[in-house]
């Protein structure tokens, strides 16, 4: 893995507009969608944290570093590998970064990413045990660019995402925790782009692997994002929920093919419905969200009525009978 890092920039060019036009016989609308608000939550000041108490309230006894009292501080153990990391979707804080065994990984606020550099050692180390580099590859929706190293004091390689080191958190003991977001004001949780986790940070579009469904798309509120099976894509596309329907499943506004993440560009664009009102499509197909998902994650409306079904990353109903 090479030790710097440099950031992937994503462009859209005329030709692949042209293409998603032909394939869809539509207009490619490109308006985005206001911003989503930033959930984040926030833990009392400290240099490291005290995960004695709830974060946010730094009320317990601790040594200062988010450890226990009784923490050595000697050199913390070797720490796992990062095998391969994955993108898990957090009702809270959107898409979060995780190593292979599932584990959120973090970022410090006192480090620096331009240049990398760590500034967590001895007893915070222990409390926050760096990532190792080696074995560290990028899984679905992880842009590999954005991964690099930087070497330790003690000479260890440490995994960086966008620059930043990336570490786990001892209180972490299952596949999704995310005990150390907030943790002294100065831990959150990684984004996949290196950026700290909040729905804030999502694209128009992008990614999360839904425990029962698996990878289905969501807009940018983390808002799981359906098809409706009475539409049409081909030859033109063509949205048959109107009226009553748009209520209770509001048609997503078209983003720029270039925010998104992990979802296909065929057909990706946004076409005018017959209200005048500009809607998006992957593959073609008209998406909307739905009114009974009151938080992000929710996926209350699969299978409704038999024809609305959340959308996988090629555009596909997830779970349709025949599809």
């Amino acid at each position: 893995m090479k030790t710097s890092w440099r950031t992937a920039s994503l462009v859209a060019t005329a030709a692949s507009v042209l293409a998603l036009t032909t394939a869809c016989g539509q207009d490619n609308s490109t308006t985005p969608a206001s911003a989503a608000q930033n959930v984040g939550a926030t833990a009392a000041a400290g240099d490291y944290g005290n995960p004695g108490a709830a974060a946010g309230t730094g009320t317990a006894a601790g040594n200062g570093y988010g450890a226990d009292g009784n923490q050595s501080s000697s050199s913390p153990s070797p720490a796992a590998p990062a095998g391969k990391l994955t993108v898990a979707g957090n009702p809270d804080l959107g898409n979060v970064l995780t190593d292979g065994s599932g584990l959120t990984l973090y970022r410090f606020d006192k480090d620096t990413a331009n240049p990398p550099k760590s500034n967590c050692e001895g007893d915070c180390a222990t409390t926050w045990p760096p990532v190792p580099a080696d074995d560290a590859t990028a899984g679905a929706g992880i842009d590999k660019a954005l991964l690099g190293e930087v070497t330790r004091p003690d000479g260890s390689k440490q995994l960086t995402m966008g620059g930043w080191p990336a570490y786990r958190y001892v209180k972490d003991v299952n596949s999704g925790d995310v005990n150390g977001q907030g943790v002294g004001g100065k831990w959150f949780a990684l984004a996949p782009n290196g950026k700290k986790a909040s729905l804030s940070s999502l694209p128009g579009l992008s990614v999360r692997k839904d425990p029962k469904l698996g990878d289905i798309i969501v807009d940018k509120n983390g808002m799981t994002v359906y098809r409706f099976l009475k539409d049409k894509a081909w030859p033109k596309v063509v949205s048959n929920c109107t009226g009553a329907c748009l209520e209770k499943w509001p048609a997503v506004a078209p983003v720029k093919p270039e925010d998104t993440k992990g979802v296909q560009k065929k057909g990706l664009m946004g076409f005018t419905r017959p209200d005048g009102e500009k809607q998006m499509t992957v593959n073609c197909w008209p998406i909307y969200t739905f009114s009974g998902d009151k938080a992000a994650g929710d996926t209350n409306g699969q299978g409704v009525g038999g024809t609305w079904y959340a959308v996988s990353p090629d555009g596909k109903p997830v779970g349709a009978p025949g599809k």
